[in-house]
């Protein structure tokens, strides 16, 4: 399975591609290569206004300023794009599309408004779904030729203190996830939460 460049995972054999599902959501390890595709097959099949998400890890100096003495984790900006329509989305992903899968600090995804539908997709390709029926994957997951398992083994289940998974910002075409906020502030993007990871 293919990692995001900015992604590296300490038993890389262990990965395989697939999904499984778990009451209304479902798990998927997904390879880099098939991220956009797979974001694109969701936006198409979902006719409504859709909302984009886009989670930062919070700048150094915030966390700091935050902390109280006691260790209470590190956080991310959340921000959001409602009301996009299909079209809409799709250009977020045509012109963004390899500056967010190739970063590995950032996850990001698409929901439906009426639906509620969500895909997202975080560190170490991890892919989330939710979904009132979430037999509605299926089609989508395999037309990319990655099947329905029982049980998934993420990345997140080979680490340890011994071999930990290593996330890093990646710049492309000259440009950073941390700037898509400003980037994207004409398209409506806004600051919705700092929430714990």
């Amino acid at each position: 399975m293919k990692m995001r460049k900015g992604a590296c995972v300490p038993f890389p054999e262990e990965l395989f591609e697939g999904y499984a599902k778990r009451g209304h959501s479902i798990i998927a390890n997904v390879g880099a290569d098939k991220l956009l595709d797979l974001f694109k097959k969701f936006i198409v099949a979902h006719d409504e206004p859709l909302f984009f998400i886009l989670e930062l890890p919070t700048n150094r100096n915030d966390e700091i300023g935050m902390r109280s003495g006691v260790n209470e984790g590190l956080h991310n900006n959340v921000y959001y794009i409602d009301g996009c329509s299909q079209a809409e989305a799709m250009g977020i992903i045509e012109q963004y599309g390899q500056l967010l899968i190739n970063d590995g600090m950032c996850a990001f995804g698409f929901g439906g408004h009426f639906s509620h539908d969500e895909l997202m997709v975080g560190k170490y390709n991890v892919v989330t779904g939710f979904s009132k029926n979430p037999s509605a994957f299926d089609k989508i997951f395999g037309e990319l030729g990655i099947g329905l398992e029982k049980e998934i083994v993420t990345a997140w289940n080979t680490f340890n203190q011994e071999h930990p998974g290593v996330s890093n910002s990646i710049v492309t075409d000259g440009h950073s996830v941390y700037e898509l906020p400003e980037l994207l502030k004409e398209r409506g993007m806004y600051f919705a939460e700092r929430r714990q990871q």
